[in-house]
C-alpha cells in the first residue's frame, strides 16, 4: 500500500515516529507522501524525508487554513521553499479552500489557491487539493485555471479525503484528476461507497482514478476510529473498496498503487 496523505512529521508522532514508520514498513507500506502546510512544516517535512529518503516524499503548499493577515509573506515563503527543492518534491499541496471553521480570509484563500496553482502549472508537479464546505469556489479556480492557461504544464493531481457527491466526483475526474479514499469509507452512514458504486445515473468511479491515503494523524478508519491514524489502517479502506468493486483486496492495493506512482512519479 502507497499512504498518498501522512503528515507523520507532526506533533502526534513525535513520541515513538521511527518506531512508527519502522512499523509501516513491517505491515507492508511501501510508501508515505507527506504533505506540509506551512511555513513551519517545510523543515519538519523535509526533516523526515530526508531521514527516510525513498520511503517517505515530500510536499510543500500553504493551507487555506494557514491563511491570515500575514499571507503573502507566508506563500512567498512556502513558494521559495518549493523552487529551491522543486527536484526532490512529489508535489504541491496541501492547499485549497476551506470554509468550515472560518470564512475570514475567504478572499485571501481564494487568491493563495489561484497563485499556489499556477506554481503547479510551472513547475509541472501534482497539487494536492484540500476541500472543506468550499466545493463550488474549488471547482470555478480549478476549471478557470485550466481554461486560461496558455502555456505550462496540464493541471494533475487529487482531491484529498473525498468525500462529496457522484455529481462533484465526475466534475473532478472529467478535469483529469484523481480521488483521494481514506478512513471516511468505513465510517457508519457514510455514502462515499454507494457514490464510488455508481447508479442508474452514473457508472462507477473508475478504480484507476482512486489512490489510497490517511491523512494521518486524523481520519482514522473503523475498527481504529479515535485512535491516532497510521498508514499500516489503510488495509481496512482497502477491503472496504474491495466489496464496492466486487474485486480481491490485493487487487485494490495493486491498482491504487499504480496510480500513486504514476501521479507522483514514484518508482
Amino acid at each position: 500500500m502507497i499512504d498518498t496523505h501522512i503528515h507523520i512529521d507532526e506533533e502526534a508522532y513525535a513520541p515513538d515516529r521511527e518506531e512508527v514508520i519502522a512499523l509501516q514498513r513491517e505491515s507492508g507500506v511501501e510508501a508515505m507522501i507527506v504533505p506540509g502546510v506551512n511555513v513551519a512544516s517545510i523543515e519538519t517535512v523535509l526533516e523526515v524525508c530526508h531521514a527516510h529518503s525513498g520511503y517517505c516524499y515530500p510536499a510543500l503548499g500553504l493551507h487555506p487554513e494557514d491563511v491570515k493577515e500575514d499571507w503573502e509573506c507566508q506563500l512567498a515563503l512556502v513558494e521559495k521553499a518549493i523552487r529551491e527543492h522543486r527536484h526532490e518534491l512529489v508535489a504541491i499541496g496541501e492547499i485549497g479552500l476551506d470554509y468550515y471553521w472560518d470564512k475570514t480570509y475567504k478572499e485571501e484563500q481564494k487568491e493563495v489557491l489561484r497563485r499556489q496553482l499556477r506554481l503547479v502549472q510551472e513547475l509541472g508537479l501534482p497539487v494536492i487539493l484540500h476541500n472543506r464546505e468550499a466545493t463550488e469556489d474549488i471547482l470555478k479556480i480549478l476549471q478557470l485555471t485550466i481554461h486560461n492557461s496558455q502555456s505550462g504544464h496540464p493541471l494533475r493531481g487529487v482531491f484529498h479525503c473525498f468525500n462529496g457527491s457522484r455529481e462533484t466526483a465526475q466534475q473532478i475526474l472529467d478535469m483529469g484528476l484523481y480521488l483521494g479514499i481514506g478512513g471516511v469509507i468505513t465510517f457508519k452512514n457514510c455514502k462515499l461507497a454507494d457514490i464510488l458504486a455508481g447508479d442508474e445515473r452514473f457508472a462507477p468511479v473508475p478504480l484507476d482514478r482512486l489512490v489510497l491515503e490517511t491523512d494521518g494523524p486524523y481520519m482514522a478508519p473503523v475498527p481504529h476510529r479515535g485512535q491516532r491514524n497510521e498508514s499500516r489502517f489503510m488495509i481496512h479502506v482497502a477491503e472496504r473498496l474491495s466489496q464496492v468493486y466486487k474485486e480481491p483486496v490485493e487487487q485494490i492495493i495493486a491498482q491504487t498503487n499504480a496510480n500513486s506512482r504514476l501521479l507522483f512519479s514514484i518508482k
